[in-house]
């Protein structure tokens, strides 16, 4: 297993990290690509096009001024949500941009950019850069594919049908696994627990310190997120005028402390708070963190805030074990199954979401590794199925209420495995394997294209 803990939780912006954060990493390796290639000066224009459910949500999504913003040199990890919207308008203005290593080239976004709704034969999820001199003639040329979770890959990687970066360095991970069977088989051989698998596995490449230090630092911006969400007034963009609900839910929670007391179910209502808070921002294009993505960014967040404000027992040490649980999961989603909306429907974001909250908070509740794997298998095979079909193309309805069913859905999955003695009938790596089948089964439609489902039963309004 080859994908990081540091791989799955990216900081990145809104609202979609394979329609934004994914464009805009391609763009940045394009414009990248053309200057070590010393073509950089011979340019003039840059052509691209936005195939499948990149050109049929790319608008919704925020894809084109990701891309634009990539050409342009910025990053998702150090994009500040503002500056991008302010440097946004004066490309547009100014119909040019900047491309590393010289100053400024024509851009008209009516000309040079175009959103085409027939996918690539390799992915849903494509796109096509064309740098062209002054006559009009093709310089260099490159696909890219958005393969979900901020995930890029090249024409070549997805030609041999690699979906990361090969690294000699993983050679020695002291623990491989390509399934759960794998994971736990090492769980029982040594005594250990998952997060200390991954703990181990992470340490080929950083310190326990550095680890540590970077789950905490993945965790602030999660929590800094919510925080923002419940303070953040008004509409969200995009056209169909979705009010932000988590500010008038904080008020009232904070204003009715005692309901709680007559309320066992209150704490559900805290739990909504942190996904709305989190998904509403993503919405709004801010700082989130994929967690596997920015359309799922809120269940991991808000099931994590839970374990903090309701166990007596929550630490930063929790916090990590937390995190490095759920990342074991989410990986084996990534790498058996996917983690794209466009490529298996939202069973693949939400759903992979639920399954890795629900294993980390049982991590955290004392839960052995068969009780884990339990809690995931019962928080992905309940969103088995689940479409993806936005409205408008945009990451807001049913999207925002979705992370807080989900998240609800993850902790009733662990107690229900908490509960048990971890013997269960159906394994997480056949739940996996049915999702990645269900996916394929799935009809284009329903897979972020906004062609199918609510996107089409729904009046835009």
């Amino acid at each position: 297993m080859t994908i990081s803990v540091f791989d799955l939780f990216k900081v990145g912006i809104g609202p979609s990290s394979s329609h934004t954060v994914g464009p805009m990493r391609a763009a940045a390796e394009f414009a990248q690509s053309l200057h070590n290639n010393g073509r950089i000066g011979q340019t003039a224009r840059i052509r691209i096009e936005l195939f499948g459910s990149l050109g049929a949500t790319g608008v919704g999504h925020g894809s084109g001024g990701a891309v634009i913003l990539g050409l342009d040199g910025m990053s998702p990890e150090t994009a500040q949500p503002d500056r991008m919207q302010e440097r946004l308008a004066q490309i547009r203005a100014g119909a040019e941009l900047q491309l590393p290593g010289r100053n400024h080239i024509q851009f008209d976004e009516a000309e040079d950019l175009h959103y085409i709704i027939e996918p690539l034969p390799q992915h849903p999820n494509g796109m096509r850069f064309s740098a062209r001199d002054s006559a009009g003639l093709t310089l260099f040329s490159r696909e890219y594919f958005s393969i979900g979770g901020g995930f890029v890959v090249d024409e070549e990687a997805i030609r041999t049908a690699c979906d990361e970066p090969v690294d000699p360095a993983t050679a020695a991970i002291p623990f491989p696994f390509d399934s759960m069977e794998q994971l736990l088989s090492y769980c029982q051989r040594d005594g250990i627990s998952i997060s200390e698998v991954m703990m181990a596995n992470e340490r080929t490449w950083r310190t326990k310190a550095e680890i540590t230090e970077g789950l905490l630092a993945i965790w602030k911006t999660m929590s800094d997120c919510i925080s923002r969400g419940y303070k953040q007034q008004g509409v969200l963009p995009g056209g169909l005028n979705v009010k932000r609900r988590a500010p008038k839910l904080y008020s009232k929670l904070m204003s009715q402390p005692e309901a709680s007391l007559r309320d066992p179910l209150s704490a559900l209502d805290w739990v909504a708070l942190y996904a709305l808070s989190v998904n509403e921002e993503n919405a709004a294009g801010g700082r989130v963190v994929t967690a596997p993505t920015n359309g799922a960014a809120g269940v991991v967040p808000a099931v994590l805030n839970y374990y903090l404000h309701f166990y007596y027992s929550a630490s930063d040490s929790g916090v990590v074990r937390f995190l490095l649980t759920a990342a074991a999961v989410g990986a084996l989603c990534k790498k058996n199954a996917s983690i794209s909306g466009a490529e298996v429907g939202c069973q693949g974001e939400v759903g992979s979401a639920c399954a890795m909250a629900a294993a980390g908070l049982a991590a955290v509740s004392g839960a052995t590794p068969q009780q884990i794997e339990n809690a995931a298998e019962i928080g992905m095979e309940h969103n088995l199925g689940l479409t993806c079909d936005p409205i408008a193309g945009l990451v807001q309805v049913p999207c925002i209420e979705r992370n807080a069913m989900a998240a609800v859905k993850a902790i009733n999955a662990s107690r229900i495995a908490l509960n048990g003695d971890g013997d269960h009938f159906v394994s997480l790596d056949k739940v996996i394997a049915t999702m990645k089948e269900t996916g394929i089964d799935m009809q284009s439609k329903y897979k972020e294209t906004s062609l199918g489902g609510l996107a089409v039963n729904v009046i835009e309004c």
